[in-house]
């Protein structure tokens, strides 16, 4: 349902359940809240979601058959420092523009807050941490708003902790690692901490990190989609230290419906098939939509998956390589490149799939948790760099694959790193106890959204404890 107006319900003797979810602008962060919406569709509470009208179609296509209404705001044009017509993320030309891109959005708020006063009564507000200035839209209302980053716990917690006993750090500066207080076993390195400005007071991004963080502190819960078992003593702490109360409700990829299949298969389901009958395992390898890789870099990757001799499904997105003719003919018994879209569940979920290597982007890294896959982690940009850490220090699910800080060239991954941790994850023993416990973890990451699983059972908590607290 696609609306521009007012959307009405019939009331019965107490307001019906329904929610309003407005997703940041960025597929990242929407897809979990569609997920979220889909499941609280089922449990037949009336869901409206806002976004943008560049941004509908996919939300559109997403919620096809179901009954949650769409209503779009009209994104504001002519904004300094951003090209024109720029809704989501995915189209900016840089991640140097996010912070003029984020801030555009608080000129939707005159827009948002007139539908708000249309739509019927309303239980609560879930939106996403970049959207902090929905909180004062939803207290205008006296609507109790929830937070949606699309991180983990873990990640959440330990940034905090970071920036509270090392306030205003100069990572520049950094030599050693960083110990913590709050958690002493784990050591923060440099290349932990990602993007330096988060950290140092008195530049935008930081001054915009803040801001986001006082609106999540007073909002009514946070939600992360994760599960209790995953991460349990972090979830512990976060509800100790700090607030908003925080409720785990995912992986909600889970609550994706399957998917019709269509009766020609595409060409690299067809490759993958044909690999599990020649009993050959493959390496998933996929760097997510936000980060064009640099030719250089794809170069080197390029050369270490030929000389790993591993079967590989590489998809690249990037325009800044043109693969040669030299190079397919070398791999083409082993490797398959693809730059159309793929299935990455259905790629993940493909028998002969055993290893994924990735940004670790919290959607493909529970992607990849709930397959019973590997991960060769290759975090580089946002909270992928704590996420890496997570998967392989916290969880023991995957490696990661570093730069070698004696080169030069700091930021770029030689070809003998590629291959040789590519031969670690697919051959090597490190690679065998990732995939024994990756598989544990995944069995659990299913229990969590059965009947009776933690995830389940806590969204069911959340829905009944803010319906009667609206109520009083």
């Amino acid at each position: 349902m696609h609306r521009n107006a007012a959307v009405h319900w019939n009331m019965a003797s107490c307001p019906s359940p329904h929610f309003v979810l407005f997703p940041f602008m960025s597929k990242g962060h929407t897809i979990p809240l569609l997920h979220l919406a889909q499941l609280l569709s089922i449990r037949d509470i009336a869901v409206t979601i806002f976004t943008t009208p560049s941004n509908s179609p996919f939300i559109l296509q997403k919620l096809r058959d179901t009954k949650i209404s769409v209503i779009d705001l009209p994104f504001p044009g002519n904004i300094p420092g951003l090209p024109h017509g720029v809704e989501s993320t995915d189209q900016l030309p840089s991640m140097s523009q996010f912070i003029p891109f984020a801030r555009a959005t608080k000129l939707l708020q005159p827009h948002y807050e007139r539908f708000l006063d249309t739509l019927p009564f309303i239980t609560c507000i879930i939106s996403d941490g970049f959207l902090g200035w929905t909180l004062e839209s939803a207290s205008k209302h006296g609507i109790p708003r929830f937070v949606s980053f699309g991180m983990t716990c873990y990640t959440m917690a330990v940034n905090r902790v970071v920036r509270q006993e090392y306030h205003n750090l100069n990572c520049e500066d950094i030599h050693e690692p960083l110990v913590l207080k709050s958690f002493p076993r784990i050591e923060v390195l440099k290349t932990d901490l990602g993007q330096i400005e988060l950290y140092k007071a008195g530049n935008a991004w930081y001054e915009f990190t803040m801001e986001q963080t006082k609106a999540t502190s007073n909002s009514w819960g946070i939600l992360f989609n994760t599960f209790y078992e995953l991460e349990s003593t972090y979830v512990h702490y976060w509800n100790r230290e700090f607030k908003p109360k925080a409720w785990c409700l995912g992986p909600l990829y889970l609550a994706d419906p399957p998917r019709v299949q269509p009766l020609s298969k595409p060409s690299w389901i067809q490759w993958l098939n044909r690999k599990l009958l020649e009993k050959h395992s493959v390496l998933y390898i996929a760097f997510g939509t936000q980060v064009d890789i640099p030719p250089e870099q794809l170069r080197e990757i390029a050369i270490g998956l030929e000389r790993s001799n591993v079967n590989f499904l590489w998809l690249v997105r990037s325009k800044g390589l043109i693969f040669d003719d030299e190079f397919f003919e070398r791999v083409k018994n082993r490797g398959l490149v693809v730059k159309e879209w793929v299935d990455q569940t259905e790629v993940l979920g493909h028998e002969s799939v055993v290893g994924f290597m990735n940004h670790c982007g919290w959607n493909s890294v529970l992607e990849s948790i709930c397959a019973s896959v590997p991960i060769l982690a290759w975090p580089m940009m946002a909270d992928q760099f704590f996420n890496a850490k997570l998967v392989e220090e916290e969880l023991g699910i995957g490696m990661r694959i570093c730069a070698d800080e004696s080169s030069s060239e700091s930021d770029l991954v030689k070809s003998y790193r590629v291959e040789k941790m590519a031969r670690d994850l697919m051959l090597g023993d490190k690679g065998e106890e990732a995939r024994n416990k990756v598989k544990e973890i995944g069995e659990a990451s299913r229990r969590a959204m059965e009947e009776g699983g933690s995830s389940k059972r806590s969204l069911d908590l959340l829905i009944n404890e803010v319906c009667s607290m609206r109520l009083r």
